[in-house]
Order: structure tokens, then C-alpha cells, then sequence
């Protein structure tokens, strides 16, 4: 889990994604939509991509990807950022995290 830690460390959005995923694809843009510019790991493209899938796996992300950290702290998977999105509290989140200015 200490990588995940070191990963997430001083970047306000960190997106834990594969290449071929589809709903990792999803949440990027809609991150990306409100002008936040996420730190992106392809775990299907770097060297310890299954170390840190088992990590977020520990750490209860179920399916392990996406998993979004915003400001430091673990959101979840694609259900809790739509979720979010729905109460209208990703935007400010975001905002609290310095990924965007408004």
C-alpha cells in the first residue's frame, strides 16, 4: 500500500486506470471535462502495474480500476465519482483539491 501512497502523493487527482478499459476511460473524461488535469497511471503500462493492483485491491477497491484518489484520499471506483457527480460534491471536491479554479 505504500506504493499507492508515494503514487498519490502531492497530486491533487490520481486516476488508477488500464488502457482497455472502458469505464476508466469514462472517468477520465469526466474528470477532465471540468478543466482538472489528473495524474493517470495505465496499469496495463508500467513496470509494477500488478504490484499496485494488488495494493488498491487491499486497500478495498473492488473492481480495483478506476480507482480515483482526489486530494490524497481514496474516492473509490466509477459508482462513488458518479455518485458524486449526481450530488453535485465532485466539482467542489475538486476545487478543495486544487485540480480546478472557478
Amino acid at each position: 500500500m505504500e506504493v499507492v501512497t508515494r503514487m498519490v502523493a502531492d497530486r491533487p487527482v490520481v486516476i488508477f486506470s488500464r488502457s482497455t478499459c472502458c469505464m476508466s476511460h469514462t472517468i477520465k473524461t469526466l474528470i477532465g471535462g471540468f478543466g482538472a488535469n489528473p495524474t493517470v497511471y495505465e496499469l496495463d503500462e508500467i513496470q509494477n502495474g500488478q504490484q499496485v493492483e494488488r495494493a488498491l485491491q487491499q486497500l478495498g477497491c473492488k473492481p480495483s480500476v478506476p480507482a480515483v484518489f482526489i486530494g490524497q484520499q481514496l474516492i473509490g471506483g466509477p459508482n462513488q465519482v458518479m455518485t458524486l457527480q449526481v450530488k453535485n460534491q465532485l466539482v467542489p471536491l475538486l476545487i478543495r483539491a486544487g485540480a480546478i479554479w472557478i
